[in-house]
């Protein structure tokens, strides 16, 4: 069954008020009951004494005393009786039974000479009342004992009264239950609403919605965290379409370049199949058809190389290097690129200086670094340099090419990002992943990776490894 936030609230506010009143109905009938029948007992009970007293210490005939005090308690709506140790009534100002019906129970506290009070016995007298027994002693000897009754008619008025109050300032509460219902309801039904409506919104695609938040109660904690949730949303939904626009572009950039060099070597192929290029010219084309292939490999390694690390599908073998030997194996292999675009290769480092990392991957990094240098930089130069800190190793890979702007430097680690959007074809990382890929090794060897750059200015990778690998 579907029932409304109104609904809901005057159930519960009418199930309060009614639960409230019964209790604290129950509780001061209960009292207020109690009270009256401790506070006839006492009076009973002292009336009692006092005509025991009397009836040993009295000069006149015990009929004189009896009618004297038979009078003094008639204005107090009191009647006793005296029984003897038979529980045969010798007196009475009211019952008319010849004896008091005392079970054995009630008989043995007597005789013990305790006081026995009850009220409301309906089942003895023609009303209910508040009785008290008392016993009588003359000496040590067990001689009997009076019974004073009192009607308690006004005790169950004040209760009716009182009950007819509560029933009043329930009646008022219901009231003030429903409008208060009706104000809560609407109240926090708008505010459940636009929290509905925000909802629809980012489910529609709107990220820009926001919430009031002013911190009072749970719905404006759950509006913060609508905020927050939102804001985390659009980032997201920012950064997955960054990604699918840099995805889309890859696959542009990657279908170009494998479209040339898969032409080329088709054509050679079947130029050479048709006897179509001269013995002049077979070699050059083979060596076409070679450099394009390894372009072809390259894509592929790249990748599969990428999807390894991501995935820790690679062991690295952690062994000391001499830095030097590393910066000379790149500057040998990667000076031929660098001459085609007129910059010079630089290498410093301290002759015994050694690092701790897989000599493999060390030097795809760096080759990888220095090749996305060669290709923004020209008529320059790139120094691979080194140099030791307390707890690392750092190297440095900086050239005079043409730099960056600031919110560009944390954009090149990311997958398929290029920093030059354009589909030349080059052999320098022209895929977007090397950076992505050197990121990945560093963080694999402990390390750190940073870059710092300037338009125009040229830009410093800065490689820092651990000096001591457990």
């Amino acid at each position: 069954m579907k029932l409304n936030y109104f609904t809901q609230q005057l159930i519960s506010h009418i199930s309060v008020i009614v639960a409230a009143v019964l209790l604290v109905g129950l509780l001061f009938s209960h009292f207020f009951e109690q009270y009256a029948f401790d506070t006839k007992t006492d009076e009973l009970t002292q009336y009692g004494q006092s005509l025991l007293e009397d009836l040993d210490s009295s000069r006149q005939p015990a009929d004189a005393t009896l009618r004297t005090f038979g009078q003094v308690l008639k204005s107090r709506e009191i009647q006793y009786s005296l029984f003897d140790e038979q529980s045969k009534i010798i007196y009475s100002t009211g019952l008319k039974t010849p004896l008091i019906e005392l079970d054995d129970k009630e008989w043995t506290k007597l005789q013990r000479g305790q006081v026995i009070a009850v009220r409301q016995e309906q089942e003895r007298f023609s009303q209910a009342v508040t009785f008290v027994l008392l016993p009588y002693f003359q000496g040590r000897q067990f001689v009997g004992g009076v019974l004073l009754t009192s009607p308690i008619e006004g005790t169950q008025a004040a209760i009716s009264q009182m009950n007819r109050y509560l029933l009043y300032a329930a009646a008022i509460a219901l009231v003030v239950a429903v409008l208060l219902s009706g104000f809560l309801s609407v109240y926090q039904g708008r505010r459940i609403q636009r929290l509905r409506q925000a909802a629809a919104a980012v489910s529609a695609g709107d990220y820009a919605v926001q919430l009031p938040e002013k911190g009072r109660d749970e719905i404006d904690a759950l509006s913060a965290d609508f905020n927050t949730m939102v804001r985390d949303l659009h980032e997201s939904h920012e950064e997955i379409e960054n990604l699918e626009n840099r995805r889309r572009q890859f696959m542009a950039d990657v279908s170009h370049e494998l479209r040339t060099p898969l032409t080329t070597i088709r054509g050679t192929i079947e130029g050479l199949r048709g006897d179509m290029i001269s013995e002049q010219e077979k070699g050059k084309a083979l060596q076409l058809a070679g450099s394009e292939t390894k372009r072809l490999l390259r894509l592929v390694n790249e990748n599969l190389d990428y999807e390894k690390i991501r995935s820790n599908q690679i062991t690295l073998t952690i062994q000391p290097i001499r830095i030097l030997d590393l910066f000379e194996v790149v500057d040998e292999q990667l000076t031929p690129l660098a001459v085609e675009r007129e910059t010079e290769i630089r290498v410093s480092a301290p002759a015994e200086m050694t690092v701790h990392a897989d000599y493999d991957r060390l030097l795809q990094v760096l080759l990888n670094i220095t090749k996305n240098s060669i290709q923004f930089t020209e008529n320059g130069f790139i120094s691979l340099s080194a140099y030791e800190e307390e707890a690392s190793s750092v190297l440095q890979i900086e050239d005079t090419g043409i730099g960056m702007e600031p919110e560009e430097i944390d954009k090149i680690w990311s997958r398929f990002y290029k920093a030059v959007d354009s589909r030349t074809s080059n052999p320098y990382g022209e895929f977007g992943l090397g950076l992505s890929i050197v990121r990945q090794l560093v963080n694999l060897h402990g390390g750190t990776i940073g870059a710092a750059s300037r338009k125009g200015r040229g830009t410093v990778f800065t490689i820092r490894l651990p000096k001591h690998r457990t």
